[in-house]
């Protein structure tokens, strides 16, 4: 496998590790320093702004790293997760622990970065398969992050943000001292406050025709996507009485099954059906999933989907290949940008959605959830099978 690739792969599960590392200490931390038990509604609101400083600035440094090269984008934004880590860590103020976490939705947009490197040291017919690669090793990371942070936040309950500050640390110097540039900056590139705009990016890629399908494709499958962390647990307890392990166990089932599918199964099925039929096929086995989810009976069940489910995880790696053809080379960096712009855009709404339905519904049947989550899904059906022959991109400039 190529070098880059592996360093860069090293990388995103270092992230996500890190990133998964808070969720378990989170309310206890928000109890311990804001010196209150009732911390539901902070907490929503800690997690709704670490995904609106994504969303808004995703597009920037995707931009900015077409502009000055992947590599000082990368290491910025990896410089700044350390030291904001370690200041969470020691935050004596609630005010202090909110703006830290707005600092880390900002720092985690490099995830936009990180997918231009893939589409940088890719051909075409590579792409699908790697960010299979990518989705499996960030899924692989968030398996293992609140692991880690859950047993680390028994010890001290904020052990984690110093693990998180390590981690952080060591992807900056895989960064720094083994990561080759993938783009060098644009020559005589300048820097404005016009650069910092984030709607920006989004307003350019609307120009394109065929990103617009693709891009509403993107938004349906993440703010769907949103449903098993929001109503997986709460789903679990009231339809089998399940314990917190036996919760546990399921997501880990879940996400281990997802990114071996994701790893290994993405191009093969790519190269076999190409990239809009293997789209397709990943929504019939969630949507096929989902559907079934709503009137299981037996909570092993569960156990025997994670499979069925985990196939349709092979269609977001083709949906994002598909979407770098139709932008040329060297604004990669601004299209990742958007995209993980309209992930961290789901995260915001998917929650507050699902979580609604989901508490009107529990009472009469609480497995109708899954029967609403398949009904939006099926919504992207249309533009899915309305995708033909995608044409090249046009260079920059022309009309």
């Amino acid at each position: 496998m190529n070098k880059a690739l592996v360093v860069i792969l090293s990388a995103v599960v270092l992230d996500s590790i890190g990133i998964g590392l808070i969720f378990p200490i989170l309310p206890s931390l928000l109890r311990d320093v804001g010196h209150t038990t009732e911390v539901a509604t902070l907490l929503g609101l800690m997690l709704a702004l670490y995904s609106a400083c994504q969303f808004l600035f995703s597009p920037i440094l995707g931009v900015l790293s077409d502009r000055f090269g992947r590599r000082p984008v990368l290491l910025l934004s990896l410089a700044g997760a350390a030291i904001d880590y370690l200041v969470m860590a020691f935050a004596p103020e609630l005010w202090l622990l909110v703006l830290g976490r707005a600092i880390a939705g900002i720092t985690s947009a490099n995830m936009a970065v990180a997918t231009a490197y893939i589409t940088d040291i890719s051909s075409e017919d590579e792409r699908a398969r790697r960010f299979g690669y990518f989705h499996a090793m960030f899924g692989i990371g968030f398996i293992i992050g609140p692991v880690l942070g859950g047993i680390l936040g028994d010890i001290w309950v904020r052990a984690p943000f110093l693990l998180a500050a390590l981690l952080n640390g060591v992807n900056f110097a895989l960064a720094l001292f083994v990561l080759p540039e993938s783009r060098k900056g644009q020559r005589g590139a300048g820097f404005t406050l016009d650069t910092l705009n984030p709607f920006k990016p989004l307003r350019w890629a609307l120009t394109f025709k065929a990103l617009i399908p693709l891009m509403a494709i993107f938004v349906i499958l993440n703010f769907v996507g949103t449903v098993y962390g929001t109503a997986w647990a709460v789903f679990s307890e009231d339809s089998f009485q399940w314990s917190g392990l036996m919760i546990g166990l399921s997501l880990g089932a879940f996400g281990i099954c997802h990114a071996l599918a994701q790893a290994f199964l993405t191009g093969p099925a790519v190269a076999r059906l190409g990239e809009r039929w293997a789209l397709v096929v990943g929504m019939a086995f969630e949507t096929g999933a989902m559907l079934s989810l709503a009137f299981v009976a037996h909570g092993w069940v569960l156990f025997a989907m994670a499979p069925i489910f985990a196939l349709g995880g092979i269609g977001m790696p083709a949906l994002q290949s598909l979407a770098t053809r139709q932008v040329d080379a060297d604004r990669q960096g601004q299209l990742q940008g958007v995209l993980a712009s309209l992930v961290s855009l789901a995260a915001v709404f998917g929650p507050l959605f699902f979580s609604f339905i989901y508490y009107s519904l529990r009472s009469s049947w609480p497995g109708a959830i899954w029967l609403v989550a398949a009904g939006v899904y099926l919504l992207a059906l249309p533009l899915m099978l309305g995708i033909r022959r995608l044409p090249k991109p046009l260079p920059e400039g022309a009309k």
